[in-house]
């Protein structure tokens, strides 16, 4: 008969087995499959414990097609000298403070949290203990939740459709997972921040960093760009009005005529102006349009095709301070798509793949709750070091919902 076997992190295992079989058998095989040892896992059955390793399938009542549940039961492990005992669950049982100095120590899993889980990592950088420990129960009731839902999709019937909906979205959301770790794989630099683009230029004879952006109908200013450059008196109120985009701003007037200077030649726009617009100037599809602009991305160049002069873009250290917070804010509020992305355990060769770093540093990581596959693949990625794979597997395990 074919069974299916699952773990709590999502993995999926078909076996063909006889009914006739002893559930010692059966465990033994679920070790070989999924790496967890025999004497350390429990199967789950429609919700109770097979705890009779001497007895048949059969006698247990299973059948075929029904979905069994693994569970990882680490054996306690000595007390620190605080006299707590690490238990299963890894990061989910770790001390707070524990686990924030050791991702506050290694700068490349504070940035991978930073991007998948900001609002654990906006509490943790807060320097508030008590906030981040707040946090941190509140995302680990949220995932114990999804865990305890996904046992009981397991082992409901399978034609419910609320079991269906539920599956449905299990898949749905497995799916998502694997099409955001081909994008990491694959072409990672999709998780940067694209640099826009600014140009620098010269109005009223005033220096203005000006940002080019085709998609805005008209060429606009701010308030206080346009006091700067002593312009505020050309301002025709009658012009007012509400800008509407992604919000709404006042208008306070426009200018109907103002010579910019771009590289020593001198180009005529009209403005409206803002009254809070955190950018200085923007140039608009009419301005750009009226002289004939064509954005180079190739050489990084805005050419002025009445003139043919060119203005190269402004490099991110060049950028205005309103650009660079508005960097900043997109990667901290960043998407929360992440998951976890549990690796999956190989099938053959996990004994040598052990074999390359201490034992006793990889018994110590299994013991807080990891699988051996995941701590090999942490020390490995580490390059030895036990510290740096501890923060990996405390960050992984720490990601967005």
């Amino acid at each position: 008969m074919k069974l299916t076997v699952t773990t709590l992190s999502g993995e999926l295992y078909m076996l063909d087995v006889g009914a006739e079989m002893e559930l010692e058998g059966l465990k033994a095989l679920c070790e070989f499959e999924s790496g967890v040892p025999a004497r350390e896992m429990v199967l789950m059955h429609e919700g109770r414990p097979l705890l009779d390793e001497k007895r048949t399938l059969r006698a247990h009542s299973i059948k075929e097609g029904d979905v069994l549940l693994i569970q990882h039961l680490v054996p306690p492990t000595a007390s620190t000298s605080s006299g707590t005992e690490v238990s299963r669950g890894g990061a989910e049982e770790e001390e707070p403070a524990f686990i924030r100095d050791m991702i506050l120590k290694s700068p490349d899993q504070l940035a991978l949290l930073k991007h998948n889980n900001p609002q654990l990592a906006d509490a943790l950088l807060s320097g508030d203990l008590e906030l981040f420990t707040r946090v941190l129960r509140e995302q680990q009731k949220e995932k114990s939740d999804r865990d305890r839902q996904r046992i009981r999709m397991m082992n409901a019937d399978p034609f419910d459709p609320e079991t269906q909906r539920l599956i449905a979205e299990e898949i749905r959301q497995q799916n998502i997972d694997s099409n955001m770790e081909a994008a990491m794989e694959y072409h990672p630099e999709s998780f940067g921040q694209v640099v826009m683009l600014y140009i620098n230029c010269r109005v009223n004879g005033h220096p203005v960093k000006a940002f080019i952006d085709s998609g805005a109908q008209t060429t606009i200013m701010s308030q206080a760009c346009a006091e700067r450059c002593a312009i505020m008196r050309l301002v025709d109120p009658r012009w007012a009005g509400v800008a509407k985009g992604v919000g709404t701003q006042r208008i306070i007037g426009r200018i109907h005529l103002v010579q910019i200077e771009i590289e020593g030649v001198f180009l005529t726009s009209s403005f409206s102006v803002l009254e809070e617009q955190p950018m200085d100037m923007l140039l608009g599809l009419d301005m750009l349009k009226r002289h004939q602009c064509l954005i180079d991305l190739k050489r990084n160049v805005l050419v002025m095709g009445t003139t043919g002069t060119e203005t190269p873009f402004l490099g991110e250290g060049e950028l205005p301070e309103c650009a660079r917070l508005q960097m900043l804010g997109a990667s901290q509020s960043g998407s929360t798509l992440g998951s976890e992305l549990s690796p999956h355990p190989s099938r053959a060769g996990g004994g040598a793949a052990e074999e390359e770093f201490p034992a006793v540093a990889v018994d110590r990581l299994a013991a807080m709750g990891f699988t051996r596959e995941q701590v090999v693949s942490a020390l490995r990625q580490a390059r030895g070091d036990a510290d740096q794979a501890l923060a990996a597997l405390l960050a992984q395990s720490l990601q967005g919902p």
